[in-house]
């Protein structure tokens, strides 16, 4: 439920969006991302993540530490809400020129781009054990549909596919008052096909540090959470399954007054520009 850079099957995905006002990096964005993979490739592979985001560094990118399953206490905390399948629905510290990051986080290296047609040239950072074979034209794709964004390429070995903690990052959205999930599928290390029907195995999260009282479904998190991760996260959350059925190629999406208003029926499905 995620782009690949090669063969792989994912199921089980679960995404937070979070907006937040930061005592230190003022209004922002936090996502939340993880899935059960199986890599089907013969050496190692890579999910890639396009995030609406002004520029990101390593510090973007929060360590879950002693809380690998903060994401799913989210997910207990809204599983009564009944499932459904909808249809139709400052800075730190980079400089100005065009770049790749590569750095270690959980599992992965990352590659952390703003144009993804840097990435290759940059792929000879990553350990061996780790390298997967990058397709000249996914990245033209992504550079293509996707500009502006920020592009992580979260690279794992076979061995360690399963051992993920969740990925999460936050960062300052390009849209402060639009929250996006990045859900556009392809597994095959080919570009998505943005006509395609894909489908869903989803459990979508969200909160806001702005949601009136009563709202949502409080989370009951460990003991001991740090408070270099805790503060990221909110006290309560929405979200709703998506699975059973098909829905267009591409990313979930809500704005923040409809979440602010408790409705779900208005999570859609974002496509890229053409």
């Amino acid at each position: 439920m995620c782009v690949s850079m090669d063969q792989a099957e994912f199921s089980g995905t679960t995404l937070y969006a979070g907006r937040l006002h930061h005592a230190a990096h003022g209004l922002i964005h936090v996502l939340g991302y993880q899935n059960t993979a199986a890599n089907l490739a013969v050496g190692p592979n890579a999910m890639l993540l396009h995030l609406p985001a002004r520029q990101m560094s390593r510090e973007n990118f929060i360590s879950a530490g002693r809380g690998p399953d903060v994401l799913s206490r989210m997910v207990d905390a809204v599983r009564p809400v009944p499932a459904a399948g909808r249809g139709g629905m400052a800075w730190m510290g980079w400089d100005s020129g065009q770049r790749v990051e590569v750095f270690d986080h959980d599992i992965y290296t990352v590659l952390l781009a703003t144009d993804p047609t840097l990435l290759e040239s940059a792929l000879i950072q990553v350990p061996l054990r780790r390298r997967p074979r990058l397709n000249p034209l996914l990245l033209e794709f992504y550079a293509a549909h996707y500009p502006g964004h920020s592009i992580a390429v979260c690279c794992f070995d076979n061995a360690e596919a399963e051992r993920a903690k969740p990925l999460l990052m936050w960062y300052r959205p390009t849209a402060p008052d639009r929250l996006t999930l990045p859900a556009l599928d392809c597994h095959t290390g080919e570009p998505p096909d943005l006509d395609a029907d894909v489908p869903v195995d989803h459990w979508v999260l969200l909160g806001t540090d702005e949601a009136p009282e009563d709202w949502g479904e409080t989370v009951d998190y460990p003991p001991g959470l740090r408070h270099q991760l805790r503060q990221y996260l909110p006290d309560t959350v929405m979200g709703s399954y998506f699975g059973g059925c098909s829905l267009p190629n591409g990313d979930f999406a809500i704005t923040h007054d409809d979440l602010l208003a408790g409705d779900l029926d208005r999570i859609h499905r974002l496509r890229p520009r053409s």
